[in-house]
């Protein structure tokens, strides 16, 4: 047992325990437990019974008050209080009239420490008067018009419940054209000949006396007509184009719209300014009636009925306001102290309007109360209470009223002052495993409330810290139990009266563990089997040692015995298989270890090696058992592992209340279990299958097990993600993430939202929705709100998200920066000042200062500047904040001002400040690029700089030789302003140089623009003349002319090697074996004597226009090499050739010898 403690403001409140002696011994105020409700309706044919119990110590007595004045129950003989209670009953078997009993009661319990109240009860006798009688003239309208036919059923109490039937007692048919109204009249939209009846009746059922009660009937007469007109909608109920409604906040709102018509008009409804709320509303009486249940203030507004045919629309607005009878915000509750101490009571409760709080003490304003000890502070809602005294217990009553309703509740003060004492059993013994956390226990109680510490073996200061640590109730806990924490314990409570102390004695002992599982095995029919069980103990623990078999019993005998802690399975046969699981157990703790025992035929012992292994078939046989709350036992029978045994079991899960069809993985299991605890969420439906692991891969799923439909719970996790903030400057919208589906645990899920101002200590206002948002309204702006969170459903609450704090909506703010000014300025930099705003009037979260500026102009004659306006935030909250504005362009004119930001909005503007910036250094020239003209020459090119910065005074150029990583000496080069380009004279041509150019004010030069020459793989600038003239170019360009001349003349040689000789007229002379040369000294070449052709092209093949190559006339076959030629013995040809010099012959060959290249040789000789 244990108690908790209440922290409040002023002290900390005692919660006595259910502690049996100390309820007995505990003088307490009387307290209020049951009584009957504020508006008491009872059955005039029953007695009276008006209920009020209490209880208190001592047992209280009770009086009561009727219509403000003492009840003498002693006088009336029908009245009788029943025994130690302050129950009245009122009888009438002796006559008398109940109506004579109606009134207001309120019962009062009292004892020598206080007197407790009851609600004022209004008791009224239930009325069921009779229907006036009337006579009902006949009804008669015209067909297609509209019809009320009005009910007025007379006022009982409670009202009756109307309906319509006719004198058979059938219901009259309603549907979208003819219907009951809200009032208990029949509305027909438009009348038709079918409505035409004698017997329309409006019954009134009582519910108090269960009786029925009928109107005369209606006799309706429709006159017809040849052709009925139809007609645009009106409203028949409402009227007018608007009304209003008032509603109370948990009520029922019901807005109605009934309208006529022909054709029978269509009845919709909207809310001005959002959205119906889809899971509040329900549409009734063929959508003329909205229903809206528990109604709360953000359901006020316009609601708007709108009635169409092709005819025409009408629409009604109805202006609903929710107001509120008190409701609790902080409901004050009893409060025990001890002599000395401070408390208070808190009584907050909210409505609309407001509710006003009264105080009483003992049923008495607290202002006209008799002195006490000690009188408490009233302020407002709050009740203060100081070194309060003994005889001063009392029961202080809180009634929060407005104009709808009120509230009233007790709450007891008592005053109690008692020893020390200790609540658990005395010198426990406590056995530990080591290396565990430990709870030693000890509940105490005392007023004052003690203070409680813990000693080792009676020495030393207090346990607390470390690895020790105390809780509030009394509990030691340690960490992480080692050998050296055994030995006896002290909890010592004291207080000013006194103290008590209880002992625990710990024990530390060394875990019971099995060293040695039991292996799977596989066993022949007919063979020993011995499973092996070792196990490790603190010798000081007894142990037993248990087998079960797939997770029943395991029966030992003649047959199965154990030897020691191992188990002995002889002659094995095939109702041994299965999984054996070894339990050692001690008194405070257990270990487990189980196997699988598979029989096998003489021939399977050995299967072939020849087969590789391969995956696993999937289990089979999947069996739901030990049902609990949260968990299930899943068991499957694993089959072939094909050669590879199965290393884990994986099991899968598919629910369909959420994600039908989707299969998830749940957990893995190792591959020798076949029997698991299955951890659940609740309210899901679950089926589950296994896929067995191997080497190789996995099987495929198992067939899935039967559907298992876990227990719903309360939810067990906390909404995350809460937030606050406002969307307006006169709300808050508290945000969460919803939980998941499988975190609901039930139907019905919904959210309970709680807030209260963070500055004022006032007591939580809270709702219930089924959104995952919700929006308070009317806030003052900008103010910090503790919210917390909780998730709910049919079967509980979830537990409470931590306080998070949220702000309400921002406004603009309303104050400016006064007085900007500027202390400092140079060319890029200015140093501001300004005296701050009041952080009350940011109406937000402070963000910054910013500042706002633009560039005016530029100093610098003709250069156009942009003047967009830049923004710069400065955070400071110091009573004279600074900053630096820092990045201005030099020689520029500025104007700035400042304004004050929250998250949202900015302020007002400060006054705008004007600046001039220094003149500074000149940014980069726009561009720098070098040419290269000649070999010894590079010509420079620039622009000026975008931004001069100042007057521009010149240029400077530094350039200096680069060889690898050693540099020249630089160069220096200083121009005028107008001098964009320069030439440097190379005296190398392989000398490279760095360049270096900048622009120069007065202050100073301005950012290097360096550049690197030559840069050959990205800049043309070789002349092609220039080159031509050079003498390696000359050079080159020769040697390569030679090499083609000489290619072109070996291939001179090979033709000439294939051509046609001059033959000597004669046949039978013999070649010569040198060729003959002319008179001249010339060889006799074809083609090549003086002629009028000398100028045509050589003979030679060429390519015809059909692509096929012509025989040349000096083919090989001509001379024997080929073809039909033949040579005579002595190697000359047969046959007589000469060279044909015919016109015709030399033309034919012009053609196709003028694209040889020999041809082209000739030419040039």
């Amino acid at each position: 047992m244990s108690f908790v403690l209440l922290l409040l403001h002023e002290a900390a409140a005692i919660e006595v325990p259910q502690d049996p002696k100390i309820l007995q011994e505990l003088k307490q105020p009387p307290t209020i437990v049951k009584q009957s409700v504020k508006d008491y309706i009872v059955d005039p044919r029953d007695n009276i019974i008006i209920e009020c119990e209490a209880k208190g110590n001592p047992v209280p007595t009770f009086s009561w008050r009727r219509n403000g004045k003492f009840f003498n129950i002693g006088k009336d003989p029908r009245v009788t209080m029943r025994k130690r209670s302050g129950t009245l009953e009122i009888g009438f078997r002796s006559g008398g009239r109940p109506e004579d009993y109606e009134g207001e009661y309120q019962c009062f319990a009292t004892n020598d420490h206080g007197v407790a109240l009851s609600n004022k009860i209004l008791l009224r006798v239930s009325k069921a008067p009779l229907w006036p009688k009337e006579v009902l003239e006949p009804v008669v309208v015209t067909e297609g018009t509209p019809l009320v036919l009005a009910c007025n059923p007379p006022p009982g109490l409670p009202p009756p419940f109307t309906f319509w039937m006719n004198s058979a007692m059938i219901p009259i048919p309603q549907d979208k054209r003819v219907s009951m109204g809200l009032n208990g009249d029949l509305y027909f939209s438009n009348v038709l000949i079918k409505d035409a009846h004698t017997d329309y009746c409006c019954n009134a059922r009582f519910l108090f006396t269960h009786t029925i009660q009928q109107k005369n009937p209606f006799t309706l007469k429709v006159l017809t007509s040849r052709k009925v007109a139809e007609s645009t909608p009106i409203f028949l109920s409402p009227s007018g184009t608007e009304s209003s409604k008032m509603v109370l906040r948990d009520e029922q709102l019901l807005l109605e719209c009934i309208a006529a018509g022909l054709p029978t008009p269509t009845i919709k409804w909207f809310k001005k300014g959002g959205d119906l709320p889809a899971k509040k509303v329900k549409f009734d009486n063929y959508n003329k009636t909205l229903k809206i249940i528990n109604v709360s203030e953000e359901d006020a507004g316009e609601y708007v009925c709108m009635a169409n045919t092709h005819l025409g629309i009408i629409r009604h607005s109805i202006f609903v306001q929710v107001k509120a009878a008190p409701y609790w915000l902080d409901k004050p509750t009893n409060l025990v102290l001890a002599p000395e101490e401070n408390g208070r009571l808190v009584c907050r409760a909210n409505g609309n309007p407001k509710p006003i709080i009264e105080w009483m003490i003992n049923g008495q304003p607290i202002e006209n109360t008799p002195l006490i000890p000690i009188r408490p502070q009233v302020l407002g809602d709050t009740i203060i209470f100081r070194s309060v005294q003994m005889g001063s217990s009392a029961v202080y009553q809180c009634n929060a009223s407005n104009q709808h309703g009120y509230l009233l509740a007790n709450a007891f003060v008592s005053v109690l002052d008692m020893l020390p004492r200790m609540l658990g059993p005395k010198n426990q013994l406590i056995k530990v495993i080591v290396n565990n956390r430990t709870f030693l226990d000890c509940p105490f109680f005392g007023s004052p409330l003690p203070d409680l510490r813990w000693f080792k073996n009676g020495q030393g200061s207090g346990l607390d810290g470390g690895h020790y640590r105390v809780y509030i109730n009394g509990t030691l806990e340690i960490k992480r139990t080692r050998a050296e924490d055994e030995g006896t314990y002290t909890c010592v409570a004291n207080s000013m009266l006194g103290k008590a102390e209880n002992q625990v004695r710990l024990e530390v002992k060394e875990p019971t563990r099995i060293v040695q599982v039991p292996e799977h095995q596989s066993a022949v029919r007919g063979s020993l089997v011995h499973f092996d069980c070792k196990v490790k103990s603190d010798p000081s623990l007894p142990i037993t040692v248990a087998w079960t078999k797939d997770d029943k019993p395991l029966s030992l005998g003649w047959r199965l015995r154990k030897d020691g802690e191992s188990l002995l399975i002889p002659n094995v046969n095939e109702g041994d298989e299965g999984t054996y699981t070894c339990t050692v157990t001690s008194e405070i703790d257990q270990d487990s270890a189980s196997a699988r025992l598979t029989v096998l035929e003489e021939a399977s012992l050995n299967p072939s090696s020849a087969l590789p292994p391969d995956r696993p078939d999937p289990p089979v046989e999947l069996d739901l058992s030990d049902p609990t709350a949260r968990s299930v036992r899943l068991t499957w029978i694993p089959e072939n592992d094909h050669r590879s045994p199965v290393t884990e079991f994986l099991v899968q899960f598919e629910e369909n209340r959420w994600e039908p069809g989707r299969w998830q993985n749940l957990s893995t299991y190792p591959g020798e279990l076949n029997s698991v605890i299955l951890q659940l969420a609740p309210y899901a439906n679950y089926q589950f299958r296994v896929i067995a692991i191997n080497a190789v891969g996995q099987s495929q799923p198992s067939r899935p097990s039967p559907r298992y439909l876990s227990n719903g719970a309360a939810p067990d996790a906390i909404p995350r993600g809460l937030r606050g903030w406002g969307t307006k400057k006169d709300n808050m919208e508290i945000t969460w993430e919803p939980l998941l589906n499988l975190e609901r645990n039930g139907p019905n899920l919904h959210y309970s939202v709680w807030w209260r101002r963070k500055d004022l200590g006032e007591g939580w206002s809270n709702v219930t929705t089924v959104e995952s948002k919700h929006v308070i309204h009317n806030t003052e702006t900008y103010m910090p709100y503790e919210i917390k969170v909780q998730a709910r459903n049919e079967f509980g609450k979830g537990p409470e998200s931590n306080v998070a704090v949220g702000y309400s909506g921002e406004d603009k703010p309303t104050d400016a920066p006064a007085d900007l000014r500027v202390s400092k300025v140079d060319s890029t930099k200015a140093n501001l000042h300004w005296t701050p705003v009041d952080m009350s009037s940011v109406q937000g979260e402070f963000k910054e200062y910013r500042l706002y500026y633009w560039r005016e102009s530029s100093l610098v004659l003709g250069l156009v500047v942009s003047k967009e306006k830049k923004t710069k935030g400065f955070y400071s909250i110091v009573a004279e904040p600074s900053g630096i504005l820092s990045d201005l362009v030099p020689f520029s004119k500025y104007k700035m001002f400042l304004v004050v930001a929250n998250n949202v909005f900015e302020g007002p503007p400060s006054n705008t400040v004007d600046i001039t910036t220094k003149e500074g250094v000149p940014d980069v020239p726009q561009f720098f690029s070098i040419n290269r003209r000649t070999f010894d020459t590079v010509h420079l090119e620039w622009d000026k700089p975008l931004e001069p910065n100042g007057i521009l005074i010149g240029y400077q150029l530094k350039y200096q030789t680069v060889n690898g990583s050693r540099v020249g000496r630089p160069q220096l080069e200083t121009f005028t302003p107008n001098v964009t380009v320069f030439n440097v004279h190379m005296p190398n041509r392989s000398t490279r140089y760095n360049f270096y150019l900048s622009a120069l004010t007065q202050v100073g030069s301005g950012k290097v623009y360096a550049l690197e020459s030559p840069q050959f793989a990205n800049e043309a600038y070789i002349d092609q003349v220039d080159i031509a003239t050079q003498g390696w170019f000359i050079g080159l360009m020769c040697a390569i002319a030679l090499i083609i001349l000489i290619l072109l003349i070996v291939c001179f040689i090979k033709r000439s090697r294939g051509g046609k000789y001059p033959v000597r007229d004669k046949k039978d002379l013999p070649l010569d074996p040198v060729d003959q040369k002319d008179q001249d000294g010339s060889f006799d070449y074809p083609g090549l004597e003086s002629s009028d052709e000398d100028n045509k092209p050589l003979q030679g093949s060429q390519t015809s226009l059909d692509g096929n190559v012509k025989e040349s006339d000096d083919s090989l076959v001509d001379y024997g090499e080929g073809g039909d030629g033949q040579f005579n013995e002595d190697g000359s040809f047969i046959g007589q050739y000469t060279v044909k010099k015919d016109k015709d012959e030399t033309e034919g060959n012009e053609s196709s010898e003028a694209t040889s290249p020999v041809n082209a040789i000739y030419s040039l000789a």
